[in-house]
Formats: structure tokens, sequence, C-alpha cells
């Protein structure tokens, strides 16, 4: 599924010990090589292999804005089956505004909530099942209902309904 590409925080608006910026889609690995300088000043992002972190600053154009680390998972083995880049920075308000903004001034768009699970699911990487699963692992707010969720995300409702279609 050819798209823009998205970006959102990925993790609470509250100071923490770390905060994650999710970037998606084809334009990914071009994005974060404008904003994320690796420490080792040789290695190009878009060159590394799939599933690898770095470490590293990101900057809003020549302004430094904090250390992180940036995981790469490239498509069609990520989450939304896309290039999917990760930020890892520091987990405070201010900086994970900042650097979204940097990232967005790279070329990419505001993810709208629910919309990483949502590609997933149309670039079938999850069935209606399991994205509908997703919502109810984050809002579980009891250990039965966490397991029912996880088991539904792991394909448990689709297996079954896979497996009744074919008694039928």
């Amino acid at each position: 599924m050819k798209s823009n590409t998205i970006a959102a925080i990925a993790t609470p608006m509250t100071n923490s010990g770390i905060g994650i910026i999710r970037i998606s889609g084809d334009e990914a690995l071009d994005i974060i090589e404008k904003v994320f300088k690796p420490k080792k000043k040789d290695k190009k992002i878009k060159d590394v292999k799939t599933y690898t972190a770095h470490y590293g600053h990101v900057y809003d154009e020549s302004t430094l804005l904090d250390e992180c680390i940036v995981l790469v998972m490239k498509g069609p083995h990520s989450y939304t089956a896309e290039d999917v880049v990760e930020i890892n920075c520091h987990g405070g308000v201010v900086v994970m505004k900042k650097v979204l903004e940097a990232v967005f001034k790279a070329g990419a768009t505001p993810a709208e909530p629910g919309e990483f699970t949502k590609r997933a699911f149309l670039n079938g990487r999850l069935d209606l099942s399991q994205a509908e699963a997703v919502a109810d692992v984050i809002h579980a707010t009891n250990e039965y209902a966490l397991k029912s969720s996880v088991s539904q995300l792991s394909g448990s409702v689709s297996n079954k309904i896979k497996e009744l279609r074919s008694q039928i």
C-alpha cells in the first residue's frame, strides 16, 4: 500500500525516562536520515540491517534536540508491514514534542489515532479481529481481560473462524 509517511508519539505524554516517536511509511528511512546523526559518522541508516538499534543524536536542522537510540524495522517485516523507525529519546514532554516537530518538518504527516494498527490491517499484517484486540490489550483493566485480549491478538479468534469455515 503506497501512502504518506506518518509519525506520532507512541508513549504517554508525561515526563518519563523514555519517550518513543514512531514513523511508518515509504519515506521513514529518508526522514530519519534528515533528523538523526549516528555516533558513527559513516553510518547510513538507510543501509543498516532491519531490527537494529543505533545510538546518536536527533536534530531540528542544526539545533541539537536530544541524545537517542533509533530502532529500524524494515517492511514488510514490521508492525505496519511498512518501513518503521522508532526514536527512543528522553521522555520529557517538551523534548518529545520538539523531536516530533522535527520529524514533521522532514516530511512526515501526523498519524491519526489508531493509524499504525489500521495500516497493519490494510497491509495484511493483522486481520480485523487482531486489530480490534490491540485496543483491548491497551485498555485491559484486569488480568482476565488482558489474557483474553492477548489470545485474540495472537489469532485465537481468527484460527477458530478458519477452522469453522473449513468444516462448512
